[in-house]
């Protein structure tokens, strides 16, 4: 949701993570000055600030008298005679709590992503004839493609969820008939629990502590099993796309959630949206027999991966060469799965149901082509070749007409490179911001030539410039090293929205460069450098620096986390990514970085990214990254700024002393935190502080990412506004140096 887009939604009030559990408009946002109406004829509405309805219940229902909200968290809409005409827990969206009660026909709705709270592709209805049936489609045609079912036709008639964590099914008497999901792990009281299709379509429970002590455990996935456990192998449709988008698969990971991905040679559709599906990222093999291209063409092998149905051809008797070969001679053919039987199965585009899984026996032979730079040609490029051609023949003929055809190139030529000069041109992408656009030769020209090097990292080296001539206006240039592989008006998305971010804790994006096959920014410069520099130097920084230095990094990273128009992961928090202005204002740097070359939202799977010994343990476990993997690195930052020291020093004169973070918890478990800070007389004298600090840094560097707080709640910790509990033993800390 953009700024002015707004949500009616019913949320979790009580804890720090306000979590949606109904919403009414999720697919028409309310823009800025909307409002809710109860009308004189007893209708509630949402109009917009022209008085246009935006929504009301359906059916329609007027004669309300007034509305409430219920302990329960069912919002009704009550007559005059006090009986409830509309009622919330009727009409879900995509979650259930305790006492809520579906009837026949009711649908439930999974949202289109996380943060995206439209109506998704996933719904399950317990129909009038009493089956509870999953669908992967909004609108299944055929009732086969369901992938998941109660089996309890003519029979259910009630599903209910109650208050010890059980969804169930029910006969007109009241008889249990199947149990959908049961959690008796946790008590029955003590917890707030909420079951929520997800937009992954996978049914899950979650439980959260209602006591304040323990709310930073934030929402825990239950012990009950998912429904279904696998979707990436329950969903087989005959229409649609599986349980990812066309083109891609999708497999298990170790939390059991589900991941899409991309096979060799192709790239999401959208890049903000994990299950949009996947395109080719090269030219497909052209049918034109008179040019063949099967030297063209090789094959990239995924074993135990398969895209069950639509077989467009089956030979039987065939070795894994011999598919290769039948698949390269037909154009039509994007890949070929060789199954154990010695036989194969042709497959072209789009491809549906696609599945890694260890019991999957057959292999998937991805066909690429060799050369992915052989791109369409534009039909400028096409017609330049023919008129050399016809040149070339031409020339043979007469020295006039050679000369004309000269002529004529000559003006191809200029008049293409107009069109490319005027496509290399900067773009101006957002004239509500102070970001400016710049060319590559003004950034040259303003580094003078990128010769003063002011540092360097994983997405590229910083250089020291001067804009306009000015010896004060200085600026730091960052030349990106990784090319961001997605469109001009993607990147140039992805900075006007990173441009918008405003916080005295994050360094200033001033402007770009998005030229040819340069991608520069152009940063505020922060003349005293990093954290690192100043934390590690010679000479101990002040107690109380260091503890605005946390808090602003805190605040920097909560902004980020929370407050943006789009939510931003750092995943690389540590101190030289921290930087300090001339009033040692810490400033967090590189924030959007990541985002611009990663291209995901707040929930992903993506490759490692960031710095050993900050990252979180999740990053090598093939486990969704969410915003817990910088609360996880403010947690290791956190320890470091307390001790002054680095968090992994192998010259440590006492072993137990090598890795910091065990260390502090050792302290704090013998009560002997002092040692951490014996040697720091400002620190020595601030003992209740020092010690609320590790704590913190404990709670943000566990194992599971659901006990980390969120940033907003640690820094309302590190400012003595909320009380810390008492962490548990974080069980990783190794697994991250």
């Amino acid at each position: 949701m953009g700024r002015g887009a707004h949500l009616l939604a019913i949320w979790f009030e009580k804890i720090e993570d306000k979590t949606i559990v109904w919403s009414a408009n999720g697919n028409n946002l309310a823009p800025e000055g909307s409002e809710i109406q109860l009308t004189m004829d007893g209708r509630f509405v949402l109009v917009d600030p022209n008085g246009r309805e935006l929504w009301s219940p359906s059916p329609t229902v007027a004669g309300v008298e007034y509305a409430a909200m219920l302990d329960t968290g069912n919002f009704v809409l009550v007559s005059q005679n006090h009986v409830n005409l509309w009622e919330t827990f009727s009409q879900p969206t995509d979650t259930l709590l305790p006492t809520q009660q579906l009837d026949q026909g009711t649908k439930v709705k999974a949202r289109y992503s996380e943060m995206n709270y439209s109506a998704g592709r996933f719904h399950f209805k317990l129909g009038d004839d009493g089956n509870l049936t999953f669908y992967a489609t909004p609108d299944p045609w055929d009732p086969t493609d369901a992938y998941w079912f109660s089996d309890t036709k003519d029979s259910s008639f009630r599903l209910i969820f109650n208050e010890s964590g059980q969804v169930y099914l029910t006969a007109r008497n009241g008889t249990v008939l199947i149990i959908v999901s049961s959690d008796t792990y946790y008590p029955a009281s003590g917890y707030y629990r909420r079951a929520i299709l997800e937009y992954d379509g996978v049914f899950r429970q979650y439980v959260h502590p209602d006591s304040s002590s323990l709310s930073a455990m934030g929402w825990a996935v239950a012990r009950s099993p998912p429904v279904p456990p696998n979707i990436c192998t329950s969903i087989v449709q005959t229409i649609g796309s599986g349980a990812c988008g066309f083109n891609s698969y999708c497999s298990l990971g170790e939390d059991q959630r589900p991941r899409w991905h991309c096979p060799h040679g192709y790239t999401l559709l959208d890049s903000t949206n994990e299950m949009s599906g996947c395109r080719q990222d090269f030219v497909p093999q052209s049918c034109d027999e008179s040019r063949p291209e099967t030297d063209q063409f090789t094959f990239f092998d995924m074993p135990n991966t398969n895209w069950p149905m639509y077989d467009y051809e089956h030979t039987a008797a065939q070795t894994e060469d011999s598919c290769k070969e039948a698949c390269l001679a037909d154009c039509f053919c994007a890949l070929a799965i060789f199954g154990n039987s010695r036989a194969c199965w042709k497959k072209k585009i789009p491809l549906s149901n696609g599945r890694e899984d260890r019991s999957e026996i057959a292999k998937a032979l991805i066909k690429v082509r060799i050369n992915n730079s052989t791109s369409k040609s534009t039909g400028n490029g096409n017609k330049n070749s023919t008129l050399i051609i016809i040149g070339s023949v031409l020339l043979s003929t007469s020295v006039f007409v050679s000369l004309l055809l000269l002529l004529i190139t000559y003006f191809i030529y200029r008049s293409f490179q107009s069109r490319v000069s005027k496509l290399s041109q900067p773009v101006q992408i957002n004239q509500a911001t102070s970001t400016q656009t710049f060319t590559y030769q003004e950034l040259q020209e303003a580094t003078n030539g990128f010769k003063e090097e002011l540092g360097r990292g994983a997405f590229g080296t910083v250089y020291k410039g001067v804009l306009r001539s000015e010896d004060t206006n200085f600026v730091a240039v960052k030349v990106l090293a990784t090319r961001t592989g997605e469109s001009e008006k993607e990147f140039e998305r992805e900075v006007s929205a990173i441009s918008q971010t405003n916080h005295k804790n994050l360094v200033q994006l001033l402007g770009f460069c998005n030229e040819g096959q340069h991608r520069l920014l152009v940063y505020e410069f922060m003349s005293n450098g990093t954290l690192a520099d100043f934390l590690f130097g010679i000479s101990r920084p002040s107690w109380y620096k260091r503890i605005e230095i946390a808090c602003g990094v805190a605040m920097g990273l909560s902004y980020l986390h929370d407050y943006c128009t789009r939510h931003i992961i750092h995943c690389d928090i540590k101190p030289q990514n921290i930087l300090l202005d001339g009033s040692l204002t810490a400033k967090i740097s590189d924030f959007g970085i990541a985002k611009l070359l990663m291209a995901n939202q707040t929930r992903t799977i993506t490759g490692v990214r960031g710095t050993r010994g900050y990252l979180a343990p999740e990053w090598f476990r093939n486990m969704p990254i969410s915003s817990k993997v910088d609360v996880y690195s403010f947690g290791i930052l956190l320890v470091e700024l307390i001790c002054c020291r680095k968090n992994y020093e192998p010259g440590a004169k006492i072993e137990a002393q090598i890795v910091l973070v065990d260390w502090a918890y050792d302290c704090y478990l013998e009560g002997n935190v002092l040692s951490l800070v014996e040697s720091d007389e400002e620190a020595s004298n601030d003992m209740r502080r020092v010690e609320r600090f590790v704590m913190i840094a404990l709670w943000c560097i566990q194992e599971n990412p659901a006990l980390r707080p969120t940033m907003k709640k640690i820094t309302q910790m590190l400012e003595g506004a909320v009380e810390v509990p008492v962490p548990p033993f974080p069980s990783s800390f190794m697994s991250s140096i």
